[in-house]
């Protein structure tokens, strides 16, 4: 994953200052830099790096300028949904509540997938018993009544040693979190608490190469990325084969359930009144381009012709959400597309 230059939280706040008389500006009205306009991002940390690749060639390609928050899904939703930024990314579908706060604030979406991933559960790699786990053996470490019981490897499988597993996973404010509890203990936001929560996937890398009886979860790009400091575990299949996560797998749906759809949220009046909006989206949507960066920073990019659908589905303004307000386990690239091109989407009421 290469490192990219863009616009910091800091840096985009002193900006803002300086290019606004007496530091003031319209509500709604577009940032400004010396050199034009900028275009604000935030949201999920699995989304990022997408945004930080696709931010860093616009910003060359057009002059505006990018800048690109870390808040985790909820975190960026919040922001979304007051009016602060022009798009969230998110690694889940927006909640019934959150279409709620959009819609009291008068917010309206257009909800695009922008990428795939594969959710990558990690160890140390100096573990060597661990070769493949089930989403049960999953659940037993995960949900909640395991707070304070399971605290071994012994207590996951029996042929495990009988040695503390120190566990890292996403802080309750990232859609990774709610993601991977709803795959595996059924519920989003059903998880234990005495873990290592994080919404910076990092610390999960650095935690689980630093301890020999770790485990966490994050998405794939960051385990590739890192794929000397950690090792990603193979999640047994129905049929009993072991799939790892990687980017086949997460295209071809054979890793189950962890492999899911990533999103960009995009704020209809800004895309209306702000014209750098539509400008990014229609080069993060050109198929070539989005491929390759997609591909780059180690995400799944979507089937080439799904980028002329979600294209299609900005400039047409169709606003709302495919989704009942919660995360859908097990999504293919096939129901994906569907949803893009074909289903009928309940608009967000302002």
């Amino acid at each position: 994953m290469k490192k990219r230059i863009l616009f910091g939280v800091a840096g985009l706040a002193a900006l803002l200052s300086a290019c606004s008389p007496g530091g003031d500006a319209k509500k709604g009205d577009a940032p400004k830099a010396a050199g034009g306009s900028i275009l604000l991002i935030d949201g999920s940390s699995t989304v990022y790096p997408i945004s930080e690749a696709l931010g860093e060639e616009f910003q060359k390609a057009s002059g505006t300028r990018v800048t690109v928050g870390l808040s985790g899904t909820g975190g960026g939703f919040k922001k979304f949904c007051r009016g602060e930024i022009d798009i969230a990314g998110a690694s889940r579908p927006i909640k019934a509540e959150e279409v709620k706060a959009c819609a009291d604030a008068g917010v309206e979406f257009i909800e695009v997938p922008v990428a795939l991933d594969a959710l990558a559960v990690v160890v140390n790699p100096g573990n060597k018993f661990v070769d493949c786990l089930t989403v049960d053996e999953l659940k037993k470490l995960w949900e909640p009544a395991a707070q304070g019981k399971v605290t071994s490897w012994k207590q996951v499988r029996a042929s495990f040693p009988d040695q503390p597993v120190k566990l890292f996973g996403a802080g309750t404010d990232s859609g990774t979190f709610d993601y991977f509890t709803k795959a595996v203990n059924g519920e989003e936001g059903a998880s234990r608490g005495d873990y290592t929560a994080t919404e910076d996937d990092n610390v999960t890398i650095n935690g689980v190469s630093g301890d020999a009886n770790a485990l966490g979860y994050l998405g794939l790009a960051y385990v590739t990325e890192n794929a000397s400091k950690v090792k990603a575990v193979p999640i047994r299949q129905k049929d009993g084969k072991c799939v790892a996560p990687s980017v086949q797998a997460a295209r071809d749906a054979s890793y189950q359930p962890l492999s899911r759809p990533l999103f960009y949220y995009v704020n209809k009046k800004f895309a209306d009144e702000r014209p750098h909006v539509p400008a990014f989206l229609k080069f993060a949507f050109t198929a070539g381009e989005s491929e390759k960066l997609v591909g780059e920073v180690g995400y799944v990019p979507l089937p080439t012709q799904a980028y002329a659908l979600a294209l299609a589905k900005v400039d047409a303004r169709k606003t709302g959400s495919f989704f009942d307000g919660g995360s859908k386990v097990g999504v293919t690239v096939e129901e994906l597309l569907a949803d893009v091109g074909q289903k009928p989407v309940a608009a967000a009421k302002p």
